[in-house]
């Protein structure tokens, strides 16, 4: 697909040679989740390798996590002033680097600090990536290829863990990176031939007081805020299981890392299938309507966990309740992110920086909170936690969807 500095117009329909250019910034998300998730399998060996226990395992997710909010402030405002592709190129040879210093940690202090870098990845991805697509495509249009880019994406967990269970039978787990970064590289070719250039270029000076004001109109929007907290609690739980399966499934369930694999699977077929779902019907029924639809499924599953609480150590529970909860997820995701990234008028960069700055940090002080509390309550605890994220989230997306009803 041609590029040039024109400000694009956004598509109608969609055909391969437009779907180049998802295609190839996909490939990139899928390098950014794959960090996370083929680690985690690894995770444990790593934490004992460098001397500390294993509270330390989840960690290492809400610190990449962490540094995937870190910097949205910055590339969101100035991938609008210079650009989408400039910027989103600079990102991904900064992933890659990244991921290749990891070749040289022996402790855990560095392995984090690369950890928290590696996730300005998910930095570049959100503020720059989801904006331009958001941008070179017409409503529907953006939901189909978000929805179909969301389940290549999800590839990752799918696979990740089994992959990284695999690898770390007969390699080192730090080779994972450098797989990691040969497929970023990749993505980096396709990006440099395909990737359009959706922002104007205002030119205009990129200053602390220009952004502040930016971000205060941006937050300032209660109807926006209301959005952030949806997209967040709704997925939140996800993020809350992938970071804390590890100790559920392989630290206190004793499951080796090929079974910690094979059980994720489950609710990452559930979450494709409703990826799938909302990219059939996406032409043809509302948003709004999808994002109710898919809100049962999701807070009935939810619900299911509770059954630990009279089974502590059925874990099974916990994956027939979040395959449910994923189906549901997977159904509202694309479309609940598109009506939040456009509850406000500023541009685009800047709003999904916002977007994806918010929902990250929360994600990271929810597994941390999931942490702490599993230490004390184990399944029950998470089992809980979710579901009431899981209320939250319906109440939150009930006053997000009325606060502008002609949207």
């Amino acid at each position: 697909m041609p590029f040039s500095n024109a400000v694009f117009r956004p598509i109608e329909r969609l055909s391969r040679a437009t779907l180049l250019f998802p295609l190839a910034l996909v490939l990139f998300e899928f390098a950014t989740y794959i960090a996370n998730d083929m680690i985690l399998p690894a995770m444990p060996g790593v934490v004992h390798e460098f001397g500390v226990g294993d509270v330390w395992v989840p960690t290492g997710m809400s610190t990449y996590l962490a540094g995937g909010a870190a910097l949205q402030w910055l590339l969101g405002p100035l991938s609008d002033r210079i650009g989408r592709r400039p910027v989103m190129l600079a990102g991904i040879v900064l992933f890659i680097i990244s991921c290749l210093a990891t070749l040289l940690v022996t402790q855990i202090g560095p392995f984090l600090v690369l950890r928290f870098v590696q996730g300005f990845g998910l930095c570049f991805v959100v503020a720059v990536a989801y904006a331009a697509v958001q941008e070179a495509f017409a409503e529907s249009a953006a939901i189909r290829v978000t929805a179909l880019m969301a389940n290549v994406a999800l590839i990752a967990p799918l696979i990740g863990p089994l992959l990284g269970a695999a690898i770390i039978t007969i390699l080192p787990w730090r080779s994972m990176f450098v797989m990691i970064a040969i497929v970023a590289a990749i993505a980096l070719g396709g990006i440099v031939r395909h990737m359009p250039e959706t922002a104007p270029r205002n030119g205009g000076p990129l200053s602390i007081k220009g952004m502040w004001r930016d971000y205060s109109t941006v937050f300032g929007n209660r109807r926006f805020l209301l959005g952030v907290l949806a997209v967040a609690l709704s997925g939140l739980p996800l993020l809350a299981w992938i970071g804390q399966s590890p100790v559920i499934l392989m630290t206190r369930a004793g499951l080796d890392s090929l079974d910690f694999g094979v059980w994720q699977i489950p609710i990452f077929i559930a979450l494709i299938a409703g990826n799938l779902t909302l990219a059939r019907f996406a032409m043809r029924v509302p948003v709004r309507r999808l994002v109710g639809l898919g809100s049962i499924p999701l807070l009935a599953g939810l619900a299911l966990n509770l059954l630990v609480l009279w089974q502590p150590h059925a874990w099974g529970w916990l994956i027939l309740g979040l395959s449910v909860y994923a189906y549901g997820l997977g159904l509202i995701g694309a479309g609940l992110y598109r009506l939040a990234l456009f509850s406000s008028s500023m541009s685009k960069g800047t709003v999904s920086a916002a977007l994806g700055m918010s929902t990250l940090l929360i994600y990271s002080l929810g597994i941390e909170l999931v942490k702490f509390g599993y230490l004390g309550f184990g399944n029950a605890w998470f089992a809980v936690f979710c579901l009431l994220a899981g209320l939250g989230f319906v109440w939150v997306k009930s006053a997000f969807l009325q606060s502008d009803a002609g949207l």
